[in-house]
């Protein structure tokens, strides 16, 4: 392109649009897309049939900081020149600071309805994950710490700081939340979601977008869809996913915040869902996303993702292809990209029907009105911007303090001071703020180091013996020596070790989670599992600190501490968050929102699997003792969904639905009693999981479907009630439809996906419950004849036995009811056992079902024993 040509023709396109507007803007204050009293749909329609294609197309692209930014400043001859006097649709300032951004935004306002010809406004973005991320606004709890805590109340509390925030700044669309399931947890940005189940990020996911238009501004949930589980853990790869995966699993986040907060935006994802990209995606962007969801905003493209289509995925032969595929597949504003410049020829060339183009401008005029962008006033730049007080970081504190995980506590905490006087501090992350991707910054001015908050709390009461010990990535192992000299010296080492991540457009050296930054293993980067090793061997008493943005594989390391704590980043507080916590000042109440893997071999690790998914045989082995469904290992989680520990004790009592046979419109309503048996506050998560007893398709062992986070003073119990709408029971059947199929369904409560406490079979569309249970099952022979006449009479028996498969089966219990002898399958799955005839043989062993023989005159009995 020659830019000095470029440059020209907007000049003089812009004269002319400024001699045209000074006309328009006689009239336009009686034009009936300026008059809020009409309907957003009236005014949209009004609005459009006056536009030129070149403004329309303006309202599909987006103003970046380079095309307008002079020395941290807007420069409208940039603009113009860049934009040929039309109005865009959004404008961002990743490097602007916040009071930069404010005076960016007061400018191009008003020279947008000033200067244009329609006066239309420009849409202000921003990222807001976890804090608005330009200098000096609170940061907040990476997202995976906000998912952590269960508790959205919180995450409406942090929106509303947000939106207050964004209101003084003149910003008006935020990139969040991030919808997206942890599921694959070698992808660097497991740190933006809420977790691994579509339930909970759902909820916290409606929270946001709920509190954030309260404040009328508009949400950009992404990425749509399925792009949190790409091949091999690696950002923008592929995903490989049925169509009943799409709509079961991935969809159910984006119906629910659609459906209850109306977010006027979505962000489409990098990735291919089943070889087709989605930027490409009819089916998706427009079939699912409106028709089938009733979606009416915009939808937002990722950045540079239109080129991607002929740069990356190869489904476009160009720029001008990809535009094309893109906006007819959905896509309604581009950004960080050039390629919709091609609209117009396009169209003019009868290449493309200008009805997508009129489509996707529709949808970004719907948002403007929508969100008020018309009516709202100039901001007053002369006012002081203040997006940090009190009230954000106590804010800030709280979230830090109910998203910590406490994982194992054999005892050592909370530290005793008064066993407690010297204390060891070790590790790459204990003096160093981690608030994860998304945030303005990485330095430990902008929040408190663990080290810090330690020193702060205990001042001269304990001595604090600090050693950094080696860094986050490196092999480097010379400072161990004194770490392990420290610990020596002292009564407990607490280590803080895991990950660091970029800041957003800033700095990213040495990141080893966010945004592009994806795993191949889930150990501990560079030596920080081995300086643990090394630590431990002093013989002190070791508490390792997690401070991470993605679970990290630790089973040496659950063994062998005495306490092993996730702290999520924690945003800005995170120091005297966790010093709290160890103190005993604050109880942690956290509840880990994906599970933790043994190895990364271990993956996929998530609770919400398949029935056949964790193994049929369940032979656990090792390498002493070599067994199937991982001949050296067991299929399960170090630590599951849902799963987080306390400095007191909870019960669970009085049990009671509120009826068993229910209809597709009721709700289930589950009620129990919670106290707090110990001596201190504390905060306890009631969950409550559903599984499908009998299924057309196959569904998940357990799904999660109510939860509840109770706080209770010592010995103080409360009746609890969670609700659970009969339709949320639904799976997508083999006609792909949703639906909620009769029979029964299994309630189960308890305080982790692995510690169910109570269980009730309610039942759907049906009067009585019905079971067969088969491990209980007895199956006899007929005795002969000729057995009857010798009842009673000593024989031996021998045989083998095998499971379906036909595989031998070594160890199986074989023994003789109501007595005690008992004896062993061997190697070979043969076993003998003196019996007499009429006895009964009982073949048992652990996973798989229970049968029970009669002895006749057939001496050779050989066995099939199911799964159980």
């Amino acid at each position: 392109m020659n830019l000095k040509r470029y440059s020209l023709t907007g000049l003089i396109l812009c004269s002319i649009l400024s001699i045209n507007s000074i006309a328009f803007a006689q009239q336009s204050s009686k034009l009936p897309y300026k008059n809020p009293s009409l309907s957003t749909e009236a005014r949209v329609k009004d609005l459009l049939q006056r536009m030129t294609l070149d403004e329309k197309i303006a309202q599909m692209r987006h103003l970046h900081s380079e095309n307008y930014n002079s020395g941290q400043r807007v420069s409208l001859e940039k603009v113009k020149s860049f934009t040929g006097g039309l109005s865009f649709g959004c404008v961002e300032a990743v490097p602007f600071s916040i009071s930069e951004y404010a005076k960016g935004i007061f400018t191009l306002q008003k020279h947008m309805r000033e200067n244009t010809r329609l006066g239309i406004p420009i849409l202000p973005v921003t990222e807001a994950l976890h804090g608005i991320v330009h200098n000096g606004a609170t940061i907040y709890p990476q997202a995976i710490a906000i998912g952590a805590t269960f508790n959205p109340l919180m995450v409406s509390r942090m929106v509303d700081q947000i939106g207050k925030g964004m209101s003084q700044v003149g910003i008006k669309q935020v990139l969040s939340p991030d919808l997206d399931l942890a599921r694959e947890l070698r992808w660097g940005r497991v740190e933006e979601t809420y977790g691994e189940d579509p339930f909970l990020v759902a909820e916290m996911g409606k929270a946001y977008v709920i509190g954030l238009r309260k404040h009328n501004m508009v949400c950009t949930p992404k990425h749509f869809i399925g792009h949190g589980s790409p091949l091999g853990g690696l950002n923008l790869a592929s995903v490989e996913g049925g169509k009943r995966q799409l709509l079961s699993l991935y969809l159910e986040p984006f119906q629910k915040v659609i459906e209850a907060g109306n977010p006027l935006s979505i962000m489409n994802c990098y990735s291919s869902y089943d070889g087709e990209p989605i930027a490409s995606s009819s089916a998706m962007l427009t079939d699912l996303l409106r028709k089938t969801l009733g979606f009416k905003g915009y939808v937002y493209s990722d950045w540079g993702i239109v080129s991607m289509l002929y740069n990356f995925h190869h489904t476009a032969n160009g720029p001008s292809d990809a535009a094309k595929q893109s906006v007819e597949a959905g896509i309604d504003l581009e950004a960080g990209g050039t390629e919709f410049e091609k609209l117009k020829a396009m169209v003019e060339r009868k290449q493309m029907d200008v009805k997508y183009i009129d489509a996707a401008v529709s949808h970004i005029l719907y948002t403007k009105f929508k969100s008020g962008l018309f009516e709202d006033p100039l901001i007053d730049t002369t006012k002081t911007i203040q997006l940090r007080t009190p009230e954000t970081i106590q804010l800030a504190k709280e979230m830090a303090d109910e998203s910590t995980v406490l994982l194992k506590n054999n005892g050592i905490l909370p530290l005793q001071l008064a066993k407690v006087k010297s204390l060891a501090v070790i590790g790459p992350n204990a003096d160093q703020v981690q608030f994860g991707d998304y945030t303005w910054t990485r330095s430990n001015k902008a929040g408190i180091t663990p080290l810090k908050g330690l020193t702060d709390k205990l001042g001269a009461k304990v001595d604090i013996n600090y050693v950094k010990g080696c860094d986050l990535v490196s092999s480097d192992s010379t400072g161990f020596a004194a770490a392990v000299a420290a610990a020596a010296k002292s009564d407990v080492a607490v280590i803080f070790v895991g990950s660091q991540s970029p800041a957003l457009g800033r700095e990213a050296a040495n990141s080893t989670a966010g945004e592009g930054y994806d795993l191949s293993d889930l150990k501990l980067p560079g030596v920080q599992e081995e300086l643990i090793k090394a630590v431990r061997l002093a013989g002190k008493p070791v508490v390792v600190v997690l401070v991470t943005g993605k679970p990290f594989a630790l089973p040496w390391v659950k063994q062998n501490a005495d306490a092993v704590i996730t702290q999520w980043y924690a945003g800005e507080q995170q120091g005297n968050s966790i010093a709290d916590i160890l103190l005993g000042n604050v109880n942690p109440s956290g509840k880990l929102p994906v599970s933790f893997p043994q190895s990364v071999g271990h993956l996929p690790v998530y609770y919400n699997y398949l029935p056949s998914d964790k193994g049929y045989y369940r032979v656990p082995g090792s390498p002493e003792k070599p067994g199937r469904d991982y001949v050296f290992s067991n299929p399960d989680a170090l630590w599951s969904f849902g799963y987080g520990l306390s400095y007191t004790k909870f019960s669970m009592s009085n049990f009671t639905v509120s009826k068993n046979n229910y209809a597709l419109k009721d709700t289930i309503a589950i009620k129990l009693d919670i106290t707090n048996n110990g001596d201190v506050f504390g905060k306890e998560v009631v969950q409550v999981y559903i599984r499908d007893v009998v299924s057309s398709v196959a569904t998940p062992i357990k799904a999660l479907k109510a939860f509840q986070k109770v706080g209770l003073d010592p010995s103080q119990s409360k009746q609890v009630t969670l609700k659970i709408p009969v339709q949320e029971l639904f799976l997508i059947n083999k006609d792909y439809q949703r639906v909620v199929e009769a029979g029964e369904f299994e309630i189960q409560v308890g305080s982790s996906s692995d510690h169910i406490l109570w269980k009730k079979i309610v039942n759907v569309g049906v009067d009585k419950s019905v079971k067969d249970i088969e491990t209980k099952k007895t199956v006899s022979k007929t005795v002969a004849p000729t057995a009857q006449s010798n009842q009673g009479k000593s024989v031996t028996v021998t045989g083998e036995v095998r499971d379906v498969q036909a595989s031998i089966l070594a160890g199986i219990k074989v023994s003789v009811k109501n007595t005690n002898n008992t004896v062993f399958t061997n190697s070979q799955g043969i076993y003998t056992i003196k019996a007499k005839i009429g006895d009964v043989l009982v073949f048992s062993a652990k996973g798989f079902e229970t049968k029970e023989i009669v002895v006749g005159s057939d001496l050779s009995i050989n066995i099939k024993l199911k799964s159980a």
